[in-house]
């Protein structure tokens, strides 16, 4: 009996000992737990801040984040071609969001104009077939739309392949059109299918601001402007050569006076050269 007796006792002993190992891991087991959860929670939380876009600071900011995810959308259910980037095309904002998105005006009243369109694009069209063809426009527009937004400024409109942009700053139309150049000869799929070469003319000017859209004298000049360009090349009114002043880091020719169609007199215009090294 007394065997037997100190053999359950020591049984005993042994499952108290097992049961307070087991608690003690089991404690340790949540905590590392509750840890890990706080190490995931946290990694999501970085995660999240990271991929989150900074906080749009003026209210025209926040509007032309709202046209470019609402036209991010509208292709993405399958509209082919380019989307039609007016307000009364997407029909989404509020009126005082309108009006912010229409303030693009610089403090002294003035907004830069940017217009583009593809040399000879209906050759282009016709030699590659509409298929590729509608490929070769995408690319073209996300190039485009890529530095637009970069340097803050608003597709006020499309046609086909040409795109009026205006900008509150005559430097960052400059830089977004000689990066554009860049980057349209370095874009895989316009390489694949040849290449595109696009005219762009900027201009500074006073506009009317009407229904999403630019009207006035200075509109024209910039278009006009624009088709003086030839393919890959970026011209500048005079306006916008001394908007720029006598410290801008871009390398400008001045070209022979012009005569642009529509507009009197003649016009001096400046070419873009490209950045040395």
């Amino acid at each position: 009996m007394d065997v037997l007796a100190l053999v359950a006792g020591l049984a005993c002993l042994l499952l108290a000992a097992a049961i307070v190992v087991l608690l003690g891991e089991r404690r340790r087991l949540h905590r590392r737990l509750a840890q890990s959860q706080e190490v995931v929670a946290q990694l999501q939380a970085d995660l999240g801040a990271a991929l989150r876009p900074p906080p749009a600071s003026t209210p025209t900011e926040r509007a032309v984040r709202r046209v470019i995810r609402t036209a991010s959308r509208v292709r993405e259910q399958g509209i082919t071609g380019l989307v039609q980037d007016t307000l009364e095309g997407l029909q989404v904002w509020a009126g005082q969001e309108r009006a912010d998105i229409l303030n693009m005006a610089a403090p002294d009243g003035t907004v830069t104009l940017f217009f583009s369109d593809i040399e000879d694009s209906t050759t282009l069209n016709h030699r590659l077939g509409d298929t590729a063809w509608m490929r070769v426009l995408t690319a073209h527009s996300r190039v485009l739309r890529g530095r637009i937004e970069k340097y803050r400024g608003r597709v006020v409109k499309t046609a086909g392949d040409g795109f009026m942009v205006a900008f509150r700053d005559p430097e960052a139309a400059c830089r977004a059109a000689t990066g554009i150049q860049r980057d349209l000869r370095r874009d895989l799929t316009l390489r694949r299918y040849g290449g595109v070469r696009v005219r762009i003319g900027v201009h500074t000017g006073q506009v009317v601001a009407r229904d999403g859209d630019y009207f006035g004298r200075d509109v024209a000049m910039a278009a006009r402007v624009a088709d003086r360009a030839c393919g890959g090349e970026v011209l500048l009114s005079d306006a916008v050569r001394e908007a720029l002043g006598e410290d801008t880091v871009l390398r400008l020719e001045e070209l022979e006076p012009v005569e642009l169609k529509g507009l009197p007199g003649a016009h001096v215009l400046w070419r873009v050269l490209p950045r040395v090294g």
